[in-house]
């Protein structure tokens, strides 16, 4: 008697079922999974690491040497003298100094080139001619290395050859000594800065502008307001956060200040500021305290104060914002 067999369809079991896919199927979840949630880690930890290695390590290393005294040539050689240094610097008169040339470096040269970016993007905001030409031109300063800027302007201050001085005298005004005397350093090396970074910050407020809707100054306007009033009263509020930015940068930036008064002393008293320290910040008494002194502890010390400096502008900074929007 004939028997009848029956084979099982390619792909399928012997009884006609599917094979079992469940490990197939948990690994491409778990894969899923990992892309979901590990991919947004792998594309920001490139940053982290430089980050790691390039900002938070050095600032770990430059904390373990304030805490001892240790020389330039022998940076291996470390006496630990807990913290001896931070109790020197804050009798020292040459830091008080420091910090005080460069508050007043910063205040003189951040309020004007701040004003004076906000007042030029408010012109490049307004449809004009030959616009893009304008916007660019803006960025040249910026892009310009400060030690070309630095030369340029020290020969422009110069005392006795000085256009500066030329065009003062043209109007019946004496000769300025500007890197002798304190408040004319200070105004000359300012003037760098606000040339530098005016055009700079003018794009930042330019691009917040463009971003406020138009409808906002078309209601203004049918409310009968001016320009300035439109200016004061919808493109501020407006770029608010935009200025907060740019102030936070600025201070910064001042507090970081090295090229320009190190290149307008033209010289050793570069590195002081002067003579008599008229104009020497406390980038510049870092880099006497390390790489003059040979004193690479107190010169660690010395960036810890600057970092701990701007920790104290942001707290004051959010205390006031927390204080103007409790009031409000």
């Amino acid at each position: 008697m004939a028997t009848s067999t029956t084979t099982a369809p390619a792909g399928k079991g012997p009884a006609g079922h599917s094979p079992d896919k469940g490990p197939a199927r948990r690994r491409g979840a778990l894969l899923h999974r990992l892309d979901l949630k590990g991919a947004p880690y792998a594309f920001v930890a490139p940053f982290f690491v430089v980050f790691a290695a390039f900002s938070f390590y050095p600032l770990l290393y430059t904390s373990w040497i304030s805490l001892h005294d240790v020389e330039l040539a022998t940076l291996d050689v470390m006496q630990w003298v807990a913290f001896d240094n931070y109790v020197e610097l804050w009798g020292d008169s040459r830091f008080w100094n420091a910090l005080q040339n460069t508050i007043t470096i910063g205040v003189i040269s951040t309020v004007p080139q701040l004003l004076m970016a906000l007042g030029l993007a408010h012109l490049l905001n307004y449809r004009m001619r030959a616009s893009l030409f304008f916007r660019v031109a803006s960025l040249v300063p910026y892009a310009t290395s400060v030690a070309a800027a630095a030369l340029v302007f020290t020969m422009l201050f110069e005392r006795d050859f000085g256009m500066i001085n030329w065009a003062l005298g043209t109007v019946g005004i004496d000769h300025l000594d500007w890197e002798g005397g304190k408040w004319p350093a200070q105004i000359a090396i300012s003037t760098i800065v606000i040339w530098r970074w005016t055009g700079y910050n003018a794009l930042l407020y330019l691009a917040a502008m463009q971003a406020i809707p138009a409808d906002r100054y078309e209601a203004a306007s049918l409310d009968g307001a001016s320009r300035w009033k439109q200016f004061t009263h919808v493109t501020v509020p407006g770029i608010r956060s935009t200025i907060v930015f740019t102030i936070v940068l600025s201070t910064i930036g001042a507090t970081q200040l090295f090229g320009e008064p190190l290149i307008f002393g033209q010289g050793p008293n570069g590195i002081t500021g002067g003579a008599d320290n008229q104009y020497q910040t406390l980038g510049l008494l870092l880099y006497e305290e390390g790489w003059k002194n040979y004193q690479m502890g107190r010169s660690a010390t010395v960036a810890w104060a600057m970092f701990l400096l701007l920790v104290l502008v942001s707290l004051v900074q959010r205390l006031v914002k927390r204080l103007r929007s409790g009031t409000s």
